[in-house]
């Protein structure tokens, strides 16, 4: 990809469904809204692992008062987001997950155990017990936010074709990495690559599977600015490598 293909699709991140699925797999904590004896909506706090498709899979107590909602009604829903993330927590990322549970038999039952441990390695100590309902959430439709002004609704198909980016396992880490040894690389992938040709100093803020964002400052003010990697990539293992080109690529750029 040229320099000039960067400038031009350094807009270019995550899709709503990315997202959704991207949050979906980096957090294993949510709201379960299930229906009541009476019909009202109950609210309990839970813990799930995702299937490769994204549904939820949760390992619920039947004594319990949502683990009994979902006996007599399969309808539910699961309200999610990262409870780490800095700032206003009306202003953050989430999600709600949508549809009905099922009662996964066989194999697709050790998968479904499988994916939930993966996420929650304690529930192996309880999941044989006999009062563990194992279900999966059949997801049907999506509501993301991703913060003020950005929602959108998702279908099952849309959700289910997009993939969590692969990086989110790394990226806060390698944003402050990147922020602690390379600030004048970061400079120079701003002023050459994110079209901040004024500023004087840049700060990662994320890093995504498609490139990272930088917090510039110039002329007494800052503003966002965003810069593609060469290709998206692949791996959590992949993150440093990339940056490290982009800086090496933008030095060299300014340089010539």
């Amino acid at each position: 990809m040229s320099t000039h293909d960067i400038g031009q699709q350094a807009t270019r991140r995550r899709s709503p469904a990315e997202e959704a699925r991207t949050l979906v797999s980096t957090v294993t904590v949510a709201s379960l809204a299930t229906v009541g004896e009476d019909g009202a909506p109950w609210c309990s706090l839970v813990v799930y692992g995702p299937t490769a498709e994204g549904n939820p899979v949760l390992l619920v107590s039947t004594d319990s008062e949502h683990g009994a909602n979902l006996l007599r009604d399969a309808r539910a829903s699961l309200a999610i987001n990262d409870s780490t993330a800095p700032g206003d927590p009306l202003d953050r990322a989430r999600i709600t997950l949508a549809g009905s549970v099922s009662r996964p038999r066989g194999d697709d039952a050790e998968g479904a155990l499988d994916a939930h441990c993966a996420a929650v390695p304690g529930a192996r100590l309880y999941a044989g017990w006999d009062d563990q309902l194992l279900c999966v959430l059949d997801v049907e439709r999506v509501r993301w936010v991703g913060g003020l002004a950005k929602t959108d609704a998702l279908s099952r198909d849309e959700y289910r074709a997009a993939e969590p980016d692969p990086t989110a396992p790394v990226a806060a880490r390698m944003a402050a990495q990147l922020n602690k040894d390379q600030p004048d690389g970061l400079l120079a992938i701003a002023r050459e690559f994110a079209g901040a040709r004024g500023a004087v100093s840049a700060f990662c803020t994320g890093i995504d599977r498609y490139g990272i964002d930088l917090s510039c400052t110039g002329a007494g003010q800052s503003a966002a600015a965003r810069a593609l990697f060469a290709e998206p990539l692949q791996a959590a293992a992949d993150v440093r490598a990339a940056a490290l080109e982009l800086v090496r690529r933008a030095r060299a750029t300014g340089a010539a």
